[in-house]
């Protein structure tokens, strides 16, 4: 019975609670019957909402996000050829050492001592012929000048060399006869003694006046000639010289006009190949008289040159550094083009006291630009580099190893936003990264897995894709969007 009591009073509570409840809710409905209404509607609306703009996705509220859609390129060949993007700037993304550089000016500059060679003549005379031509190039070997002998001292130790062979041979002959008449006892040997002693003598002044000659500039084998043909040598050629060559006899011609044949030096120097020189300039003409030791002609080897950079005083330590570690350099023209890994050849020893600045040297190999021959058979080159051109040293200061290290051109900015594009077949997709570094030409961005490894992106025209992607989804297209203006 009291089992019974008890749940009747329990159930008694509960309804007189639930009668509260409901009895409250009338009473403020004005509160919340109105929300509750709109609720209703708009899930009685939604699956005809749904069915009429399912393919559009969801609305965009103003000031959100672009969808994917609108976050990709679709580019033809002929698009991605108008921006530029050949293989060469389509490449797979690689971890590779970032160096935090320092610019420094310099200017290209030939390399002291070597390469401008002063071609001068051994010997007095005169132009007879000018095979140079100013601004040509020309190789080792090639004849540049022929000079007719007045040099007095040649002409008269050959002249006098001549004449005691030609006594030698008289003495040789005499004694060959008083051999005969001593053997046979005609005579006695005193005779035949004396022309010995005498044939001696004649073979002694000989041997002086070949010293005389060689020491004029003839070579062994041009005395020889001399000997053997009793005839004066009496035109010179002028020839390029070979580079790293020892010296070789000098291109001289007979009275009959005969060229020698070509002197084998004992020790021939090794050589890589022949140098090719430029007429720098032309100092004679046809007909002009030269003294010896005088200057004909400058050649200039353009084939490599040095790099000269004026270090202040806050960089020195950043170029020592160099130095000591061992690592490369890189320059920037004028015009933005660079010039990677250069060696640092060597330091000056001491501070300019005009400047204040400590010189450095880095070696730049030259290429040829364009290498062509006239009607009239005259070639003529044209290096890459040339002294005199101003540059921007960059000095590298820090080492960062792997790094995606991506070229300025290849990151557009948008405020605070960076972007790259990935390709995909002609698609290019925008990706947003994180940009750690940058400077006037290259960008360091984030390994976080927006760009990995491997994956080929746009090393150009980001700027350009940028503003066609604003234009395709409506924005408003900034000119100056991603461009970095340097002061």
């Amino acid at each position: 019975m009291n089992t019974l009591l008890s749940l009747w009073k329990s159930s008694a509570a509960r309804w007189a609670g639930l009668l509260v409840c409901v009895v409250a809710g009338v009473a403020s409905r004005d509160r919340w019957w109105p929300r509750v209404d709109s609720l209703v509607d708009q899930w009685v609306a939604r699956p005809a909402a749904k069915s009429g703009h399912e393919a559009h996705g969801p609305p965009v509220e103003h000031g959100a996000a672009a969808p994917a859609a609108n976050s990709s390129l679709d580019l033809s060949k002929q698009a991605m050829l108008n921006l530029g993007l050949t293989q060469e700037f389509l490449r797979p993304v690689e971890l590779s050492t970032y160096r935090k550089t320092i610019s420094i000016p310099g200017s290209i500059v030939e390399r002291p001592g070597q390469s401008l060679i002063q071609v001068s003549t051994p010997m007095t005379g005169v132009i007879t012929e000018v095979a140079a031509f100013r601004g040509a190039a020309v190789e080792p070997g090639q004849l540049l000048f022929r000079i007719r002998l007045t040099h007095e001292d040649l002409v008269q130790s050959q002249t006098d060399l001549v004449k005691a062979l030609g006594e030698l041979d008289v003495e040789n002959r005499e004694i060959a006869r008083l051999q005969v008449v001593t053997d046979s006892g005609a005579i006695a040997g005193k005779s035949l003694l004396e022309r010995k002693y005498a044939k001696e003598k004649l073979e002694a002044l000989l041997q002086a006046q070949r010293e005389t000659l060689r020491l004029h500039g003839l070579s062994p084998r041009q005395v020889e000639q001399i000997s053997r043909d009793r005839r004066l040598l009496s035109e010179l050629s002028v020839t390029v010289p070979a580079a790293d060559q020892k010296p070789g006899e000098l291109q001289l011609t007979d009275r009959s006009g005969r060229q020698p044949v070509a002197f084998i030096a004992e020790e021939p120097a090794t050589q890589a190949g022949p140098s090719m020189l430029i007429i720098e300039s032309l100092d004679v003409q046809r007909g002009q008289s030269v003294e010896q030791g005088g200057k004909l002609c400058v050649l200039a080897d353009y084939s490599r040159l040095y790099i000269e950079g004026r270090a202040f005083e806050q960089d020195i330590e950043a170029v020592n550094s160099v130095l000591s570690k061992g690592w490369n350099v890189s320059a920037v023209l004028t015009g933005g083009t660079t010039i990677g890994e250069l060696p640092l050849s060597f330091v000056s020893s001491e501070i300019d006291p005009e400047s204040h600045t400590l010189r450095f040297y880095v070696d730049l190999p030259n290429a040829v630009l364009r290498d062509s021959v006239n009607a009239d058979k005259q070639r003529f080159v044209t290096w890459k580099y040339k002294p005199g051109q101003r540059l921007q040293l960059r000095i590298p200061v820090e080492e960062w190893p792997n790094q995606i290290v991506l070229p300025v051109d290849a990151v557009a900015a948008e405020g605070a936003e960076s972007f790259v594009f990935r390709r995909n077949g002609r698609t290019f997709q925008r990706v947003s990264v994180q940009v750690l570094h940058t400077d006037q030409t290259s960008v360091v961005i984030a390994n976080d897995g927006s760009v990995s490894p491997g994956e080929v992106v746009a090393l150009r025209s980001s700027h350009q894709m940028q503003m066609a992607i604003k234009n395709k989804s409506g924005g408003a297209i900034d000119p100056h969007a991603g461009h970095n203006h340097a002061h």
